[in-house]
């Protein structure tokens, strides 16, 4: 790997990490490329590169992530959940959460609490990949059905 290839790699984390950090908040795409010195537009095209999917793609993925756990963790209502983990229509979270994950949020809520495992494990087993959204493949219920858990 070329040393632009790794400034391009780190500059494409740094703004992942800003990402993760701030999930809940709206995505700025402009502030994110000042960041690092891009265009918006650059930025979309090298972050795609780099993993595969738009920052807003990865933002959606990360906020439903967060959202699987609060629906099985806490008894929070699933329209406390939708603002919580930064949507702010409760029609677009529940289409975005069906989608990515292939079930209704008060369908995965049913599926019961979290089982007792290492929290690292868990996230990971249960984050939605970019294969699950529509047409690119199973979703997560689908791994699950795979992995021989109901």
């Amino acid at each position: 790997m070329t040393s632009a290839q790794e400034r391009r790699n780190r500059a494409m984390l740094r703004v992942r990490d800003t990402i993760d950090a701030q999930y809940a908040e709206p995505l700025d795409l402009a502030a994110l490329a000042t960041l690092i010195h891009l265009s918006p537009d650059h930025l979309v095209r090298e972050f795609r590169g780099v993993f595969g999917e738009t920052p807003h793609r990865y933002l959606q993925r990360r906020r439903i992530e967060r959202a699987m756990q609060l629906l099985r963790a806490t008894e929070l209502d699933i329209t406390e959940i939708c603002l919580r983990v930064g949507f702010s229509s409760l029609g677009t979270f529940s289409r975005t959460f069906s989608a990515v994950v292939g079930e209704s949020p008060s369908d995965h809520r049913r599926r019961g609490p979290l089982p007792a495992t290492a929290g690292c494990f868990l996230m990971a087993w249960q984050r939605p990949s970019s294969a699950t959204h529509p047409g690119r493949g199973s979703s997560v219920s689908e791994k699950r059905d795979s992995a021989g858990s109901p």
